[in-house]
């Protein structure tokens, strides 16, 4: 049943990936939450580490706020690498603004960070928390009229009703679906449904035949979070089209 379902998925694919119109064949170094494995990650100093390592793309994680703002953080709660404790989408901006990541950092906004990258690499944002897809497509819009364009962004989750509202609010961006053990059928469908461009599945699940059946279906894949220099070149083996990583300088193009 595997082998069959393996089989049409591939087969009825196959077209779309020969007429598929591809933007580039460029393997994507994805610096994640900036560049983690250098800088305390998601802060400006982390965005300016990976900035330096050349990386292609930078991942960050969004929340919004309790008086509205999108801030750049990874967990629901401060408690782990801060000096503050409770939900951040909790707080009001000026409180989270006397916050301190890892002693030194302050927790920045969305803002910042584009400001800070400002159109060199492409910003990958996560949608981590709730109601954050509306918030995030008013400010990319507000910097389109600045000079972005829509390949400058690129918009992940694993929530599905986050990337529904986002491709609702814009056709064009890109978007990746995050996996993490969904099976292949699920997050084909799932993908078609979104228009995503790209799947960013964890990458201990990838294998030649699911590999296969996602190109087929014409979405690019850049899997999750790959360190290690033996796990890399096997995924390069794979043909993956790029890799999310805390060391982007470890990623031989």
């Amino acid at each position: 049943m595997k082998i069959m379902k393996f089989t049409t998925l591939l087969m009825a694919s196959s077209m779309a990936l020969l007429l598929s119109n591809c933007t580039s064949n460029k393997f994507v170094v994805c610096g994640h939450r900036g560049a983690m494995g250098h800088e305390t990650e998601n802060t400006l100093a982390s965005i300016k580490k990976g900035m330096e390592l050349k990386a292609d793309m930078l991942e960050i994680d969004v929340f919004k706020i309790k008086t509205g703002e999108m801030v750049v953080f990874h967990d629901d709660d401060l408690d782990r690498i801060t000096n503050a404790k409770g939900k951040i989408e909790a707080y009001t901006f000026e409180d989270l603004r006397k916050v301190l990541v890892a002693g030194k950092h302050q927790i920045p906004t969305l803002q910042e960070v584009i400001e800070t990258i400002d159109k060199k690499v492409v910003l990958n944002i996560e949608l981590k928390g709730t109601n954050t897809a509306a918030d995030t497509y008013r400010i990319i819009e507000e910097y389109k009229k600045k000079g972005w364009r829509n390949k400058d962004f690129f918009i992940s989750s694993f929530r599905i009703g986050e990337l529904q509202k986002m491709r609702s609010l814009s056709p064009e961006i890109a978007i990746g679906l995050l996996t993490y053990k969904d099976p292949i059928e699920d997050i084909i469908k799932t993908g078609k449904e979104l228009k995503a461009q790209a799947i960013n599945p964890y990458f201990k699940t990838l294998t030649a035949e699911n590999v296969a059946i996602m190109k087929a279906n014409n979405f690019k894949i850049y899997p999750w979070t790959v360190n290690e220099p033996a796990d890399i070149n096997n995924l390069q083996q794979l043909k993956v089209n790029g890799i999310i990583t805390d060391y982007p300088e470890r990623i031989v193009r």
